[in-house]
């Protein structure tokens, strides 16, 4: 399987969500922001890191390059397309994912393994996961307090499109379980096609054992099932 990870200045996830990428057996090539053609790509991934410095606010600037005019073809298209941290920031930027990612309720950065649960696990990213299923993910992030409106919720409700949620390590769902404030502990979402996925939480931080655990391999397996 083809992937091609999108470098912005201030990116600093790009080599390891690639490493992660290629320890799973996908053929992976780096896009540097300015240029206006992909390569072939089954997979694209939008990084975490800072890209532009997080100046005006998050992704604001990413989501205007050149690159995102390729990206954003290749959705329309049925591109699989992932936004990690970051990356969810600026696919929410290109309208690509409906919603905003706002500063975390305590005002503070946060960097630390949290627990998710697995909501919908018929999806091409989430089907090697077992529903309900409880995952340690890693988050670092000054900006992951998801919102959106009534209407958009009510649809994502509706259709399943919550991906993660926020919870402890028994799977309860609930403010203590919340590390950001974000809308009913809301960590990742899709798109109404469910070919985009934006998620807050680092799997690429989670695919081996000897630096932290495995709970993010599924992701990556569940893509080239």
């Amino acid at each position: 399987m083809k992937s091609s990870v999108i470098v912005f200045p201030g990116s600093n996830c790009d080599r390891d969500i690639a490493v992660a990428l290629e320890k799973m057996q996908f053929k992976n090539q780096m896009v540097w922001h300015k240029e206006t053609r992909l390569p072939k790509s089954d997979l694209i991934v939008v990084p975490g890191g800072f890209s532009y410095g997080d100046y005006l606010r998050s992704g604001a600037i990413a989501g205007k390059s050149l690159i995102i005019d390729e990206v954003i073809k290749a959705a329309n298209y049925g591109c699989l397309i992932l936004g990690i941290c970051n990356g969810f920031q600026i696919l929410t930027e290109t309208g690509l994912l409906k919603g905003t990612l706002l500063r975390n309720k305590n005002l503070k950065f946060i960097n630390k393994d949290v627990n998710i649960k697995v909501l919908n696990n018929n999806t091409k990213f989430t089907n090697k996961y077992n529903s309900d299923q409880i995952l340690k993910i890693n988050i670092a992030h000054n900006e992951g307090n998801y919102f959106t409106d009534s209407n958009h919720l009510d649809e994502l409700n509706k259709e399943k499109l919550i991906a993660f949620k926020y919870c402890d390590e028994t799977g309860s769902i609930d403010d203590n379980s919340n590390p950001n404030g974000s809308l009913e502990n809301i960590a990742g979402i899709f798109n109404s096609k469910k070919n985009i996925l934006g998620m807050m939480p680092h799997p690429e931080r989670m695919v081996d054992e000897i630096i932290s655990n495995k709970d993010g391999v599924n992701l990556f397996s569940s893509l080239i099932n």
